[in-house]
């Protein structure tokens, strides 16, 4: 393989756009991700899901906004290698060399990491029959909003995505039912005001005990937390909303310093080995924001640090793009 200016470890949106910026800063670059498909997390978890926080947008459904940051990021085409795992890395004189499990050998001269959660699964409930029911009455996310037309949805959880989803299936399913272990909340306040005051029936202090069905989900069983008491909630679709364990896979290994499963960075978006990167909500710093939004900015800052990394007369900032012939 040629070695190329910068490779970026995930093909999210961080990711699209720091493979853009380094183009357009005259870099060569190499995508990898584990993925078959670039957009991350907005391909592959929720690409039904309304996204309200993205610059430009009053509200985009995530596939839209990948199939644009997509046709961004691979502007000055760059290399892709997907469907493949960085697994180990090498300093050499030149740089480094990215080791994946499909067996290639890539080198390179800096790197960016921009691997969003990292390696990620959904968290489970936890009762019994779960898995059995898994694609079958149970699913961590949606991606066809029409197979849950004219359904009873119970969608499980207090975050941003369990309102999100409420949000986005009104129109959708015949019935739309929150259910919430407490009545504390971790969503944006708007979003919390608009469910409330939609037709979502809202099930707070219960939590799911028990599934009932046969080949497919046909009930769950509540369980209030506060008296104990218990009640039959029947539905087609259950939606679990109650978070994502992450890890950083191989990653761990190659050197970084780590804090909760996060890759620490300075104000320059370094870590602590020599040209490598990492932005987005792989890494951590004072004052960190989990948002595409803040995310974009950290991978154009990390590329003009690296290419004043790989030279030092290059302008760190070198204009607007408004002024560039592109």
């Amino acid at each position: 393989m040629n070695t190329v200016d910068v490779t970026i470890i995930g093909g999210g949106p961080c990711g699209l756009f720091a493979s853009f910026y380094a183009g357009l800063r005259g870099m060569s670059v190499r995508i990898i991700d584990s993925l078959p498909d670039l957009g991350g997390q907005l391909t592959a978890l929720y690409p039904e899901k309304y996204v309200y926080d993205m610059p430009g947008f009053p509200k985009v459904l995530a596939k839209d906004l990948a199939r644009e940051m997509i046709a961004q990021g691979v502007q000055f085409e760059p290399e892709l290698i997907l469907e493949d795992t960085a697994q180990s890395l090498e300093k050499t004189e030149a740089g480094w060399i990215i080791r994946t499990l499909g067996g290639r050998e890539l080198p390179t001269k800096t790197i960016i990491v921009s691997a969003g959660a990292g390696a990620f699964q959904p968290t489970r409930i936890g009762v019994e029959r779960e898995l059995d029911f898994e694609g079958r009455g149970i699913s961590y996310g949606v991606r066809d909003k029409s197979r849950l037309q004219g359904k009873r949805v119970g969608i499980v959880g207090g975050g941003d995505s369990a309102f999100d989803w409420c949000l986005n299936l009104i129109d959708v399913a015949d019935s739309l039912t929150l259910i919430h272990r407490r009545d504390v909340f971790k969503a944006h306040e708007d979003s919390i005001q608009k469910v409330r005051e939609s037709r979502v029936h809202m099930k707070i202090w219960y939590a799911v005990k028990e599934l009932i069905g046969s080949d497919r989900l046909e009930a769950v069983v509540l369980e209030n937390t506060q008296t104990k008491e218990t009640e039959v909630f029947e539905c087609d679709d259950l939606i679990v909303n109650i978070g994502f364990k992450s890890s950083l896979g191989p990653l761990k290994d190659w050197g970084f310093e780590i804090a909760k499963t996060q890759i620490v960075v300075n104000d320059r978006f370094e870590t602590g080995l020599p040209g490598v990167f990492a932005v987005g909500d792989v890494c951590t710093f004072a004052g960190k924001l989990k948002l595409i939004a803040t995310g974009v900015g950290e991978a154009a800052t990390a590329v003009c640090f690296a290419k004043t990394f790989l030279d030092p007369e290059a302008k760190h900032f070198p204009g607007h793009s408004s002024e560039m012939d592109l």
